[in-house]
This record gives structure tokens, C-alpha cells and sequence, in this order.
């Protein structure tokens, strides 16, 4: 299975789009950080006006925390594009290719197949998001330094701890990995139906987008359907930044997000193995 997902890993990473998205996530951290060191305080007064007439806050509140809290929030609504580039052309593009009915020809099983080609999915997705987190986290501590966290949320005000911040920033990591895996299997899933990596790549973000839009609207009946939207499940990485974190909450989520997985990947063996390959 490791030889397997070794020769994927492989076909992932010598296609130019792949790098794609680690150019864009680069541009963007750039971008924020570059936002911040040259009017940060600007952002940060604009930021706190509504608070500043109840009490003061001293210190340095725009640290290396701070800055990737906000490239967390800017970034986790793109990558999924980012990844469905990649997970949504790995069978497609092969099938368009005409190289998926000459893998399929191997003693090799389609179950086998299929899983080798998940994995590496996974892989690069994680890949991804650890790059994401080494030049947010560790690029923006080295720029400005690190001190208490401030979160301003709709309805209070979070100071946390700069020594309780680290942990956290792990536990979201975890839980981010979790969100866009799932957003991998999806794309993955159409991948098997398609034999062009366009389509795949369009209709997982149709999903994501209507799915989020749905979390949003405050309808009674869509209020009845959010718990079982994933896209509902997938932002709450945030809740480790709450005091106390709500545990039962994020468990939940986490577990929800895992279901989605297993169900999408499940679908996928189930019509890889049954599915007519001709092309």
C-alpha cells in the first residue's frame, strides 16, 4: 500500500497545479503580514473603537498570535478550492488521460487503488496546511514578536494568555486537518464519477458554497437541516480559542467531520470498484 501511495505521491507532485496552491498561500500570508507590519495599529484601533470607552488594553496586541489568527480566518475559506484542485483531478485526470484503464489492468486491486490514491490526498493536504502553519505561525512571531492573544468575538472580548496560546493553535491545527480532509474526500468522491478534472473540482465547491450559504440563512426550515451541513462543523476550530473551549461541542464536530470522511471515501471504493472503465 506504501509503494502504492509513494507512485501517487509522486504523480501529485509532478504536475505544476499542485504548486498552485502553495504559491497562493504564500501570497496571501504575505500579503496579511505586510498588511500589518505597515498598519497594524490602524487596524487594531479601528478594531477596538467600540471597546475603548468601556476599559484599555496595554501591550503589544499585534504579535505573531494575532497576525496568524487572522491569515487562520482569511485562508481556511480559500483552501478548500486550493485542495479540491488536486483531490478532484487525481482519478479524473487520469481517466482523461486514459491512463486509469491501464492501472486498473494491474494485479493490483481496485480497493488497493483507490485507497492509495486517498492517502496521498491526504497527504498533500496535510502537507499543505503544515506549510500554511510554518510561515503564518512561526513567519509572524518572528516578524512581530509574540504576547497575550485578543479575540474580539460578536459578543465579548478574549484575552488569552500568551503561554496558553500554543496548545491551541496545535488543537486547531488537528481540528483544521480534519475540516479540509473532509473537503478532500468530497472532491475525491466526484473525482470517481468524472472523467474531466473540471467538473469534480466545480461541483465540490457548488456543494461547500451552497452548503455554507444554508449555515448562514436563519430560515426555520434550514435551521432543522445546519446540524447535519458539514460545512457547519467545519469552522469550529475556533472553539479552542474560547475560555473555557467547550469540549462536548468541538468533540461533536470533530466526530461529525470523521463520519463525512469515512462516508465519502466509502461511496467512492464502492463505485470505483463497480464502475466501467473505457477510457
Amino acid at each position: 500500500m506504501w509503494r502504492l501511495t509513494k507512485i501517487e505521491l509522486f504523480k501529485i507532485f509532478r504536475k505544476p497545479r499542485t504548486y498552485i496552491a502553495f504559491v497562493a498561500i504564500a501570497a496571501i500570508v504575505f500579503l496579511v503580514q505586510l498588511a500589518f507590519y505597515l498598519d497594524g495599529e490602524k487596524y487594531m484601533g479601528f478594531m477596538m473603537a467600540s471597546v475603548e470607552s468601556a476599559f484599555t488594553i496595554e501591550g503589544n496586541m499585534v504579535n505573531g498570535y494575532f497576525v496568524f489568527f487572522i491569515i487562520l480566518q482569511t485562508l481556511l475559506v480559500h483552501v478548500p478550492l486550493l485542495i479540491s484542485l488536486v483531490a478532484g483531478d487525481i482519478i479524473a485526470g487520469e481517466a482523461n488521460m486514459g491512463t486509469l484503464r491501464l492501472l486498473v489492468g494491474k494485479p493490483v486491486s481496485r480497493t488497493n487503488i483507490i485507497l492509495s490514491k486517498f492517502w496521498s490526498t491526504c497527504i498533500y493536504t496535510i502537507l499543505l496546511l503544515t506549510f500554511m502553519a510554518i510561515l503564518g505561525l512561526l513567519g509572524s512571531m518572528l516578524l512581530f514578536g509574540t504576547s497575550d492573544l485578543l479575540i474580539l468575538k460578536t459578543d465579548k472580548l478574549l484575552l488569552i494568555n500568551r503561554y496558553d496560546v500554543l496548545w491551541r493553535y496545535a488543537a486547531a491545527y488537528g481540528f483544521a486537518a480534519l475540516s479540509m480532509i473532509t473537503v478532500a474526500a468530497l472532491a475525491f468522491l466526484f473525482s470517481v464519477f468524472a472523467e474531466n478534472s473540471i467538473g469534480p473540482i466545480i461541483a465540490a465547491m457548488s456543494v461547500i458554497i451552497v452548503s455554507t450559504i444554508l449555515s448562514t440563512m436563519d430560515i426555520p426550515f434550514f435551521n432543522a437541516i445546519k446540524p447535519y451541513l458539514f460545512t457547519n462543523h467545519m469552522l469550529n476550530w475556533k472553539g479552542f480559542f474560547d475560555r473555557p473551549v467547550d469540549k462536548p461541542e468541538v468533540l461533536k464536530s470533530a466526530l461529525f467531520l470523521v463520519a463525512h470522511i469515512t462516508l465519502f471515501l466509502s461511496l467512492s471504493i464502492y463505485v470505483f470498484r463497480k464502475k466501467d472503465i473505457l477510457s
